[in-house]
């Protein structure tokens, strides 16, 4: 028969191993795309660097540039759950320069990574989450996949922009041009993730929060 000690013991145990498997496979890094410098803050391509900003106040994570990792970073807990976020200092073609350079510090596996972008193929009021796949010409998702050796399996929140329709105004459209505020709000609202989903990102249950981001923007 097992001694109280014993008993003390092995829940101890058990409860260590929960706490590894679950750090084994929860999301520990939140990046958001955009370019330096106040003149593109409101740009479409800056989507994502203003969501993790919003990400960072809304749970007081204080956000601090780190030259060594060349970009923004801050540490703190959303929903119970230890992560890091990244706001890239370089400009956008150059993000994988930031990002490998931390997860490589941290040990960091891409796959517990989720990366927010802007996403020209969505009109405004539209996002998506999703694992790995394609690029859609995204110079900075390119960067990224350069220099993780190829590596795609990461998390994304594509946030739809909308598209200019011509081609040769895309890149105008995207980094000259300010977002009107309805449209940065729509842009907000329609990636926001609730609480549910959110949980299920942290934890690694990607395919929950698929199913749990994408039934509240059907």
């Amino acid at each position: 028969m097992l001694s109280i000690f014993d008993k003390l013991r092995e829940w101890r145990l058990s409860s260590k191993e929960q706490q590894t498997a679950q750090s084994s496979s929860s999301l520990q890094l939140i990046v958001g795309l955009g370019n330096p410098g106040s003149k593109y803050a409101k740009t479409r391509h800056n989507a994502g660097e203003r969501w993790v900003r919003e990400l960072a106040d809304e749970h007081a994570i204080s956000l601090k540039p780190e030259s060594r990792f060349h970009g923004e970073i801050g540490r703190g807990t959303i929903l119970d759950r230890e992560v890091r976020l990244l706001i890239p200092a370089t400009f956008m073609n150059l993000s994988g320069q930031s990002i490998s350079t931390l997860i490589r510090y941290f040990k960091i596996s891409p796959t517990k990574m989720l990366v927010v972008h802007d996403e020209v193929a969505f009109p405004t009021g539209v996002s998506k989450l999703k694992v790995g796949g394609g690029l859609n010409g995204h110079r900075g998702l390119e960067s990224i996949v350069h220099a993780l050796g190829g590596n795609k399996d990461f998390v994304r929140l594509r946030i739809g922009v909308g598209h200019p329709g011509d081609p040769d105004s895309l890149s105008a459209y995207l980094t000259k041009l300010e977002m009107p505020l309805d449209e940065r709000e729509l842009a907000t609202s329609s990636a926001a993730i609730q609480a549910d989903a959110f949980e299920a990102l942290l934890e690694g249950e990607m395919q929950r929060a698929m199913g749990l981001f994408h039934s509240k923007n059907a």
